[in-house]
Parts: structure tokens; C-alpha cells; sequence
């Protein structure tokens, strides 16, 4: 798959033994980016999936999600780390494999009852699609959908997020770490 093929795998980053899976390569090809966002758009567009708006995670999903707002016409709505956001947020920490992480949502960002289309650019762990999942429930909404470039099934993400009832879907995946 010519998606998969513009992804660069940086060995032992950020630790020994993690093999990083680097987007960064994929996005600055013009023709791997218009891939993404192309095939995100034909899925989505079927309407198969009902969403209000798009809620996209810091920072690559920002990059993926602001570009799919656009060719799909939806609003486009960012989490953020914490601290980074002007007006009155809601928060949200959560785990990280060493220690903890928070990440805000400004809590006019959703409305009751919208429907969400998730994006990020990776499913690891699941742990902040899981945080950013809760901040938009607590305002309300409804994750339709979560949607991802690359899956990485072996380290339990997509598990996690089935079990928690969540749909997923991503462009590719790379097996192990």
C-alpha cells in the first residue's frame, strides 16, 4: 500500500526496542498526504458513519482533522495539552506508559448530543483517544467514530477501544512495537 510505504520507521525512539512509526515523512509527499485525506474522505462521506463534527488530538491530529473538516464541511474542534487553550476548558489525565499526561477541550467545544468523528494519526495504546473520548462525553457528545492513519494492533490499542465500545478505523497497520 503506497501509505504504508511513505511511512518512515525511526528504530529505538523514544526508548530502546520501540520501533517509531514517523507520519512526518508521509505528510510532506504530496501525493502520500492527498492519499490520506482522499481515501478518509471517500470513507466518510458515504455518510455511513453520522458525525456533527471533527475532534482532532495534538498535534498531527490537528493536521489530519483540519484537512478532512475542510473536504467534508464539518467544523473542526482540537484537544490540547494542558495549558494550551484560551478560553475555559474541561480536562482530562490519563496514563502514559511513565507516568501521567493531561490533555483540555474549551467547554463550549461540543454541544449535547453532537456526534464525533475522532481523528489522530496513530492507535498505540489507545490511552489518549480513550482521554479525548471522555472529554467529549463529558460535554455531552457521542463518538461516532475513531479514525487513525496507522494502527499498531500488537501494543493493545484497538483492543482496548472495542472493549469500551468504541468504533475505529485506520488507513494501515504495522505489526509489533
Amino acid at each position: 500500500m503506497p501509505i504504508k510505504s511513505k511511512i518512515r520507521t525511526v528504530p529505538d525512539y523514544p526508548k530502546k526496542g520501540i520501533m517509531f512509526r514517523d507520519i512526518t515523512t508521509l505528510i510532506k509527499d504530496p501525493v502520500g498526504f492527498r492519499l490520506v485525506i482522499d481515501n478518509l474522505t471517500q470513507r466518510y462521506i458515504k455518510g455511513d458513519v453520522d458525525f456533527d463534527v471533527i475532534v482532532g488530538i495534538e498535534s498531527r491530529g490537528f493536521i489530519i482533522g483540519g484537512a478532512l473538516s475542510y473536504t467534508l464541511g464539518k467544523g473542526f474542534v482540537p484537544v490540547r495539552k494542558k495549558g494550551k487553550l484560551p478560553a475555559e476548558t474541561i480536562k482530562h489525565e490519563y496514563e502514559l506508559e511513565y507516568g501521567t499526561d493531561t490533555i483540555e477541550m474549551h467547554k463550549d467545544a461540543i454541544t449535547k448530543g453532537a456526534k464525533v468523528l475522532l481523528v489522530d494519526d496513530l492507535l498505540a495504546t489507545g490511552g489518549t483517544a480513550l482521554a479525548a473520548a471522555t472529554l467529549i462525553e463529558k460535554l455531552g457528545g457521542v463518538v461516532s467514530e475513531m479514525a487513525f492513519i496507522v494502527d499498531l494492533p500488537d501494543v493493545g490499542g484497538r483492543k482496548r477501544l472495542m472493549e469500551k465500545g468504541y468504533k475505529m478505523f485506520a488507513l494501515t497497520e504495522f505489526e509489533g512495537d
